[in-house]
């Protein structure tokens, strides 16, 4: 004890390991060694396979966000937030599935967005698509559930951009939203600052000695966080498809109709963890019974409603704002997940 209290490092480094999704991967999978010895093998062959089977969509997802980051690409999303209202919408419905943003970096940006005069609405239509879609998400859902699906939540973040952008327009032009702004924050709640809104990016980026760090810092970190996070996913898709009845999740979200698709909306709102845990969990739950509409609205709704994204704005608007946010959230998921039922 005396020890461990002169030099409490190594204690603290353990505590935050046994935070880590590392851990909780260890932990679940010597859980089935222990309880049923003769899953383990199995249970750990399909983890591993499909892990190995991603591999070269983590690979280029990693590579590709950090080119974005070394080249300082997020300024081209900035410029979406020019011009006139109709057109930012559209830009940022778009752009929000290419911004490379942190889920804390996005805050500081549309702070700054909002304090240089950008349009609620179209800050609504970036809010809506950005938690749903990005470079290494796209990646990692083709990876585990196709590219059909992986276009289809594309298409859908798009579309509920752009409906929360001109949904947004429409209730203002009759006094709604009128002062809709908290006071902004100063930076992110992660310590990242606040991304550019000016300048150029710089596409030969290893021209420049300080971008090449930026390129290597965020190779190394990216790479390590989509390891960590996919290694628990695979962990988790293979104790479900081992341990879950098929039956059980069929009852639930499998099935025609709109009740499975509304019941995987509301349900994917609080259980949400996050773009890269999704898409396998989403795998094996199709396997087990879930129907195609249900797993899509589950994934529009869950990234709508993730803590970071909600704490975005939470953090910059007024309730009002927010609720309406949530609102167009679940009822864009429950559409999304029944045209791509019907598609």
């Amino acid at each position: 004890m005396a020890e461990l209290t002169q030099n409490p490092r190594p204690a603290k480094l353990l505590a935050g390991w046994l935070k880590t999704p590392w851990a909780l991967a260890a932990a679940l999978l010597a859980a089935v060694a222990l309880l049923d010895p003769g899953n383990f093998g199995p249970v750990v062959e399909f983890a591993a396979t499909a892990l190995v089977s991603t591999a070269r969509y983590i690979l280029f997802a990693v590579l590709l966000l950090a080119y974005l980051k070394a080249t300082g690409a997020e300024v081209m999303v900035a410029r979406a937030f020019q011009g006139r209202e109709t057109r930012m919408i559209v830009l940022a419905a778009l752009f929000g599935g290419l911004a490379p943003f942190c889920s804390c970096e996005v805050i500081p940006f549309i702070a700054g967005l909002l304090a240089l005069g950008a349009p609620l609405s179209a800050v609504m239509a970036f809010w809506l698509s950005s938690p749903l879609i990005d470079p290494p998400t796209l990646l990692i859902t083709a990876g585990a559930l196709g590219w059909p699906f992986a276009i289809g939540k594309a298409v859908a973040a798009v579309a509920l951009g752009l409906l929360g952008g001109f949904a947004v327009k429409l209730l203002q032009r009759h006094g709604v939203f009128a002062s809709p702004l908290r006071q902004a924050p100063a930076s992110s709640c992660c310590g990242c600052g606040a991304p550019k809104l000016d300048g150029q990016p710089q596409w030969r980026f290893w021209q420049d000695a300080g971008r090449r760090a930026v390129f290597r810092r965020e190779f190394g970190s990216n790479g390590l966080f989509l390891l960590k996070w996919l290694t628990l996913a695979y962990v988790l898709e293979a104790l479900l498809v081992h341990y879950v009845p098929a039956e059980l999740i069929a009852g639930l979200v499998g099935g025609e109709g709109v009740l499975p698709i509304a019941v995987a909306a509301l349900v994917g709102m609080p259980a949400y963890l996050n773009s890269y845990v999704a898409p396998p969990l989403l795998a094996g739950l199709m396997e087990q019974g879930m129907s195609a509409g249900a797993a899509m609205a589950f994934m529009v709704a869950g990234a709508v409603s993730s803590i970071p994204a909600m704490a975005a704005v939470w953090s910059l608007v007024k309730p009002r704002v927010f609720v309406t946010y949530l609102g167009l959230g679940v009822s864009g998921a429950v559409l999304s997940g029944i045209l791509f039922q019907l598609a």
